[in-house]
């Protein structure tokens, strides 16, 4: 007979709770938590995904956004491929690097296939190329940098292989053979440089990036760029061309007195973007979408930076199918979506 009584009193409990959950505003439940996978700290996309998230965050219930800041580019863009993870940075040439299995692809076979399934949420920009050198060096060009120890990117990264092909393309000198190419992780290679470990740090990234103004607060430092005579090579020249690459300045001055070039250093500039799987939600890509560009309208006072972040930037250098829901926002917010994000 107690044993009865207990099920029964269970049994009404069990009831009422499904009752009591059903009538709570859906605020007050679980939300649904969703990786977001950006370089380290420091870095644009960092700071502009970061924001993405906090503004999401902030403003959709729904949702939490949580930040992975750890690990490469190129495995990032598998695991959203695969629907391990929600979102990641990606550009425009690691998805064409992907689609044509090439570079770090070259031995995955499912990476045109993978690629298939990524989706643009939108672009921005990520900055240029800078090559930082302290003045004490001595470096002042990059043919100099034979048998320093200098950092490209993370091993296996878009960036490792974008400055590998630049330093040989201006030098002739090869990673690994000429110089030793240091194989560390974002936030490793910026404590590295602090430290005086590395004699280069290569790092895209708006100007100015927060890592290095805090290095130029109290150290003369020197950007390198790429010599007039070389622009018109075919070997640089094939560098630009890449999708979502192009050639941009790095101008004087920008890092304060203790910048000691006196004149703009002429890089590559590279546009990046959020993507995500096809299969993800298209309300909530919608959602996300639209509420991100109007956190970043309130908040563009306050942070000059994301001037550019903009609707018309967010559709800029596309080669990927933009996710449906992130059209129709782009669309409702008035950028012109060229046809290749039509899908």
């Amino acid at each position: 007979m107690k044993t009865t009584t207990l099920n029964r009193r269970s049994l009404l409990a069990g009831t009422a709770a499904a009752a009591t959950l059903a009538m709570l505003p859906r605020a007050a439940l679980a939300k649904e938590l969703l990786r977001m996978s950006t370089l380290g700290p420091g870095s644009s996309p960092n700071l502009v995904m970061t924001t993405f998230a906090n503004i999401i965050n902030r403003d959709l219930r729904d949702y939490e956004i949580q930040i992975n800041a750890t690990g490469a580019a190129t495995r990032h863009v598998l695991e959203v491929a695969m629907g391990k993870t929600a979102f990641c940075m990606s550009s425009p040439a690691l998805h064409a690097l992907m689609a044509n299995q090439s570079a770090m692809f070259e031995k995955m076979d499912q990476a045109p296939e993978l690629s298939k399934k990524l989706r643009a949420v939108l672009n921005f920009p990520m900055g240029v190329y800078h090559i930082a050198v302290y003045d004490s060096s001595g470096i002042t060009s990059l043919d100099q940098v034979k048998g320093k120890r200098v950092f490209l990117g993370p091993p296996g990264s878009a960036a490792f292989s974008t400055m590998v092909r630049l330093f040989e393309a201006v030098t002739g000198l090869k990673a690994d053979e000429d110089y030793e190419a240091v194989k560390l992780g974002w936030d490793a290679a910026a404590a590295s440089f602090q430290d005086g470990n590395l004699d280069v740090y290569c790092n895209p990234t708006n100007a100015p990036s927060p890592v290095l103004t805090q290095i130029a607060v109290t150290n003369p430092i020197r950007f390198l760029g790429i010599p007039a005579d070389q622009l018109e090579s075919d070997a640089v020249k094939a560098l630009v061309s890449r999708p979502g690459f192009g050639l941009g300045t790095l101008p004087a001055g920008v890092y304060g007195d203790n910048q000691v070039n006196d004149e703009d250093a002429t890089t590559l500039r590279v546009t990046v973007g959020i993507v995500t799987n096809e299969s993800a939600d298209e309300a909530m890509i919608y959602d996300m979408t639209k509420t991100f560009f109007e956190g970043v309208a309130e908040m563009r006072d306050g942070a000059p930076w994301l001037k550019a972040i903009t609707p018309e930037a967010a559709v800029a250098d596309l080669n990927m199918p933009l996710h449906p829901g992130a059209l129709r926002a782009l669309e409702e917010l008035g950028a012109t979506i060229p046809d290749v994000a039509r899908g």
